[in-house]
């Protein structure tokens, strides 16, 4: 737990500054995926899709459509295709608008898996 929510609470504190700095105990927190377009085929895609427990992923032709603000980041999309996918390392993930949290991932072209 992050020492400075630990430190507010002890305090009374009900809202902190932004920390100046990033806090090491972060690099233990799950993220939500990054994927690798070229690994990406509409089979690995589908089979992501039916993987997803949080629905944040769907297939829109030869795109993987990506929605980051559903995503629950339990990373089973990164046990299913390995090649495809991996930890995105970011979890600063706010937006002022919801559009910007969805990402359209072009499929790999002739990719059959």
């Amino acid at each position: 737990m992050p020492l400075w929510f630990v430190r507010g609470l002890l305090r009374g504190v009900v809202s902190t500054p932004y920390p100046a700095r990033p806090d090491p105990s972060v690099a233990g927190l799950p993220t939500p995926p990054a994927f690798r377009p070229g690994a990406l085929g509409r089979g690995v895609a589908d089979s992501l899709v039916a993987i997803c427990p949080s629905r944040a992923l769907a297939r829109d032709d030869d795109t993987l459509v990506f929605d980051a603000g559903a995503c629950a980041a339990t990373g089973r999309c990164r046990d299913q295709a390995p090649d495809a996918v991996t930890a995105s390392g970011a979890w600063e993930l706010a937006a002022t608008a919801r559009p910007a949290l969805v990402k359209r991932i072009p499929l790999a072209r002739g990719a059959r898996r």
